[in-house]
């Protein structure tokens, strides 16, 4: 098998053979190359020491010295090249206490996390595939290399990585690192809400993002996110529902685009309504109040994954208004809606509410579709005719109030959001002269 490695990578692994050392890019770029994606970093393994790759190359940076890493810098791309090396006791669930230093290939790639990720290849060598990390991709199947329990122990991350792998490349999860997922989970509770994050948004971004199925299945949920167990506990006995709320969330994912702050909105958009739930007295279930319930809710989940603040606003602020049902299909009422929601967010909420309809009972989502895409075309309609949506579109603003008087302060701006409602019910007024004639004579008296 031949793989097309980057020319400069291919001089990197060059330079070190020249000088008498083994060097192979490893790990996801092979993996990807074989599968025909784009690999996003070529890394390199070799037994040359750090000391050793940095006498070979002009300029390097140190990566990670203790762990054997120097950056090898060729123009302006980065290679990170890494020495074999036998990982020390986890004794943190995230970390090795010592690395030790190996010359052998095969020691190097028995540490890694999944035998698709074990692969190293050289144009010389060739594949070294030492665990079937061919088979198992042609199998489509993640596999823990050796034993799942040790790999996990080593490193708890691993467990929400093989989810993520499997969503991400749309394979299966072989029968032992499955149980071993499902055994070992408890121990993501040792690591970092950071690290979890970033792999819970790939996961979340992937291709499948309705694989999120196997975290609640295999108890990786009721570690990380125990508020989404509840959500697949609570049922929805409602003409508008066919599946559990969890169940209709796991359903709604795909039918957003893959975007971090769309798929974070639909994952948490109903997260508020096992505690909202209540039944009235012919049996039908009902969530007054989730949509706020769950923006507070959100949020509180968002800073414990230490989220940044701009995501999580968005995200909160999606949860909020995805239940807003008010708006009807003339440009008034759109306008309003726009008003209401935020004309920021807006656009994503119209894809966050077409997402959850499009996981309601099938008897009610053509007619709920049929609405959703007049508002639509009514939105497009305005946007076109660049109708005022939000102050930053108003033809006055607050230095031009000042000017005819008005103090800065909270006067000012609750004469700036009058005008703002004023341009939503009638566009036409939006122009400079019209707005400060609104104005002057109160303050001229």
């Amino acid at each position: 098998m031949r793989i097309q490695v980057p020319e400069k990578a291919n001089q990197v692994i060059s330079v070190l053979t020249e000088a008498g050392f083994e060097a192979y890019v490893v790990g996801g770029c092979v993996r990807d190359a074989i599968l025909g994606r784009t690999a996003s970093d070529w890394d390199i393994t070799t037994n040359a020491r750090p000391e050793q790759v940095k006498a070979l190359f002009p300029r390097t940076v140190d990566t990670g010295l203790q762990h054997g890493t120097v950056t090898v810098l060729q123009g302006k791309e980065g290679f990170e090249v890494t020495t074999y090396r036998i990982d020390g006791e986890y004794l943190d669930g995230r970390h090795p206490e010592q690395v030790t230093f190996t010359p052998s290939l095969l020691e190097d790639l028995k540490r890694r996390d999944f035998t698709i990720n074990a692969m190293a290849y050289n144009d010389k060598e060739g594949l070294v595939d030492a665990f079937d990390g061919l088979g198992d991709l042609e199998r489509g199947q993640i596999r823990c290399v050796g034993n799942p329990g040790e790999r996990f122990t080593e490193d708890a991350l691993r467990i929400l990585r093989a989810v993520r792998f499997s969503a991400q490349l749309g394979f299966g999860i072989e029968e032992k690192t499955w149980a071993a997922l499902s055994e070992f989970a408890p121990r993501l509770s040792k690591v970092s809400a950071e690290r979890i994050q970033t792999e819970l948004v790939k996961l979340l971004v992937s291709p499948h993002p309705e694989v999120f199925r196997t975290v609640w299945e295999t108890g990786i949920s009721a570690v990380i996110l125990p508020e989404f167990d509840r959500c697949m506990e609570t049922e929805q006995n409602n003409p508008h529902h066919c599946w559990s709320v969890g169940e209709h969330t796991l359903h709604a994912l795909p039918f957003v685009e893959a975007q971090k702050t769309l798929r974070l909105a639909v994952l948490l958009h109903d997260i508020g309504k096992p505690l909202t739930r209540t039944t009235d007295a012919e049996g039908i279930d009902h969530f007054y109040g989730h949509a706020e319930k769950g923006a507070e809710l959100a949020g509180r989940i968002m800073r414990r994954l230490k989220f940044d603040n701009d995501t999580r606003k968005r995200v909160v602020k999606l949860v909020q208004t995805h239940d807003d049902l008010q708006t009807g299909t003339t440009q008034r009422s759109v306008r309003r809606a726009v008003h209401r929601i935020g004309a920021e967010v807006f656009p994503d909420y119209l894809k966050v509410r077409r997402a959850d309809i499009m996981a309601q009972n099938p008897e009610v989502r053509e007619e709920k579709l049929g609405k959703l895409a007049e508002v639509e075309a009514v939105y497009q309609r305005i946007l076109e005719e660049q109708n005022c949506l939000s102050l930053k579109d108003l033809a006055v603003t607050g230095k031009d109030l000042i000017e005819v008087g008005i103090e800065p302060g909270p006067e000012l701006g609750r004469i700036l959001n009058e005008l703002l409602e004023l341009v939503i019910e009638h566009p036409e007024y939006n122009t400079k002269e019209y707005l400060l004639e609104r104005i002057i004579p109160p303050v001229s008296s």
